[in-house]
């Protein structure tokens, strides 16, 4: 099965750039997008052939999780079990036979880390719901984890050390999510390759390719024999990220 994880920033702005043919030509059974910056209510479009599930934040033009698939699941699930974090829209899970789909989008720490505690308290609540959905079959999580992992994961380590998405605090939850027991597909198949999903929009990074890695496909240990590729699909345009992909036999 082919997966896709995109953070298009803005679907509907998206859908200007060409996004309904990068859509078909990739061809996923299963679509995952995060930053919507929609309510379903407002869309004007659909892809035939597949479901859909949104998780819409209250706030308009703002957040928001989306998964297109080919595949009707056994159950949907929107936000946690205590209804926390639905507010943003930031996560969405699909349950199938043989495995959970997780399509997250996690809080950006934002400037001077003016949200890095919310964002802590998130990275708790969320490995343990993962945690919890592990023990009762494999988990394949996907979407903007807004971090970069290692230093090989952006352009700039040094530079950036202690700024949003590569500070001490945020490696180290990512640390603890893979060690709770997930696998970096990209990481776990390309340990020394060099490529980024994310550029900034000032300075010129993406034509300079001064990008970060922080868009993923984690896998549950039990999947790792299962992996067939993944790649991250940086020649496709239309937003500051670029899809991530992976193929999976399950």
């Amino acid at each position: 099965m082919k997966f896709i994880s995109w953070n298009v920033n803005g679907l509907r702005a998206v859908m200007k750039k060409d996004f309904e043919n990068i859509f078909k030509e990739l061809n996923a059974d299963f679509f995952c997008i995060q930053e919507t910056k929609m309510q379903e209510e407002q869309k004007t479009f659909s892809f035939d052939g597949y479901y859909e599930y949104w998780n819409d934040a209250i706030k308009k033009g703002y957040s928001g999780t989306l998964i297109y698939t080919k595949h009707r699941p056994l159950n949907v699930f929107l936000g946690l079990e205590d209804d926390s974090y639905n507010d943003e829209g930031r996560i969405i899970t699909l349950e199938y036979e043989n495995f959970y789909l997780v399509n997250t989008y996690v809080p950006n720490s934002k400037r001077e880390l003016l949200r890095l505690d919310y964002r802590m308290e998130y990275e708790d609540k969320v490995r343990e719901y993962y945690g919890k959905l592990s023990t009762k079959k494999p988990v394949i999580l996907c979407g903007d984890l807004n971090v970069a992992h290692e230093e090989i994961d952006l352009k700039n380590p040094k530079s950036n050390r202690k700024n949003p998405g590569f500070t001490d605090e945020e490696r180290e939850k990512m640390t603890t999510l893979i060690s709770s027991g997930f696998i970096d597909t990209f990481r776990h198949i390309y340990p020394e390759k060099i490529k980024y999903s994310w550029w900034s929009y000032m300075f010129n990074a993406r034509a300079n390719n001064a990008g970060w890695r922080i868009d993923y496909f984690l896998v549950s240990k039990k999947l790792k024999n299962n992996i067939i590729n993944v790649d991250i699909l940086n020649n496709i345009m239309g937003s500051d990220h670029c899809p991530v992909s992976l193929e999976l036999e399950v």
